[in-house]
């Protein structure tokens, strides 16, 4: 095809696609029912995960809820089952790939088909790099990113043989930003990041488009999971918010939901302003928390 008539087509494609935008902003979304949906939950056994467990308990899905903490899972299947939900819970460390696939088999053959999978098990250490320990390093990496991967490739052979099932990737806004003293932090859920858009970009060109993608990239929530977390701009987050937005995201089939939605315009600034100018709103927001800080031994 000419050159030339390829820019026009593009051109026109860029203008509907702002209207379609526009559109998509004033007139309410269409939600999706997830009654009765199989739903698998990481990280299940206090925070967000246990948040997100009872959303779904909310809207009368099936709940299936992995953790390695047995006390909080059971905590949080009985605030399900009050709710009236059907839960199943299996104490899985989710940092080691053979309990993920052994588990996912006693889930396929005992239970069903997982159709909507919540990635959300993860793990921090604030500390400076030099400070960081080597094992500290390789939790980090194998809850918050191999872990998406292992129950991804567990779960994804019969959503794909249906073309239908949701995946849904709790990544983080550093994922997107930096901040000193989370750089294994920061650079697993980068990769969390990366995996969504990966994995969502794969199943378009599989034609799969009856498997949808969310990735959620909140700021800082008060879970306790970062002590002591503070900034000048915006505030800490509440675990319901969050889940709000995330619900909101999983129901209307958003591929990424940032909370708050404002973090889509400092990632525009990020790709704007100048160094200087990202460095000195950096000082301004002031972001602060309880981190190890001393370069110590990496052993």
């Amino acid at each position: 095809m000419n050159l030339a008539v390829e820019l026009l087509l593009f051109l026109g494609t860029l203008l509907y696609s702002y209207v379609e935008a526009l559109l998509k902003l004033l007139l309410p979304a269409k939600r999706k029912s997830i009654r009765g949906e199989l739903v698998l939950v990481t990280g299940a056994a206090r925070g967000l995960g246990r948040a997100t467990a009872r959303e779904f308990a909310r809207r009368q899905s099936r709940l299936v809820l992995w953790d390695i903490e047995a006390h909080g899972l059971k905590e949080t299947a009985a605030e399900c089952q009050d709710l009236g939900a059907t839960v199943h819970t299996f104490v899985v460390d989710c940092s080691k790939r053979e309990e993920i696939y052994s588990a996912a088999e006693k889930v396929k053959k005992d239970i069903g088909d997982v159709s909507i999978l919540v990635n959300n098990a993860g793990v921090i250490a604030a500390a400076d790099l030099l400070s960081t320990q080597d094992h500290q390093v390789e939790k980090t990496f194998e809850v918050n990113i191999l872990a998406h991967i292992w129950t991804t490739r567990a779960f994804l052979p019969t959503m794909m043989k249906n073309n239908y099932g949701h995946i849904v990737t709790v990544a983080s806004a550093a994922g997107h930003f930096v901040v000193p003293f989370m750089v294994t932090y920061c650079s697993s859920k980068f990769a969390a990041v990366g995996f969504h858009k990966a994995l969502t970009e794969e199943l378009s060109s599989l034609g799969k488009d009856g498997i949808k993608t969310t990735c959620l990239c909140p700021v800082f929530i008060n879970t306790g999971f970062v002590k002591n977390p503070s900034t000048r701009l915006g505030k800490i987050l509440e675990v319901d918010e969050v889940v709000k937005a995330l619900m909101e995201g999983i129901l209307t089939n958003q591929k990424m939901v940032f909370v708050p939605s404002n973090q889509r315009i400092a990632l525009l600034f990020e790709r704007l302003f100048p160094e200087r100018a990202l460095n000195y709103l950096k000082k301004l927001s002031d972001v602060k928390f309880d981190a190890i800080v001393g370069h110590g031994s990496n052993q």
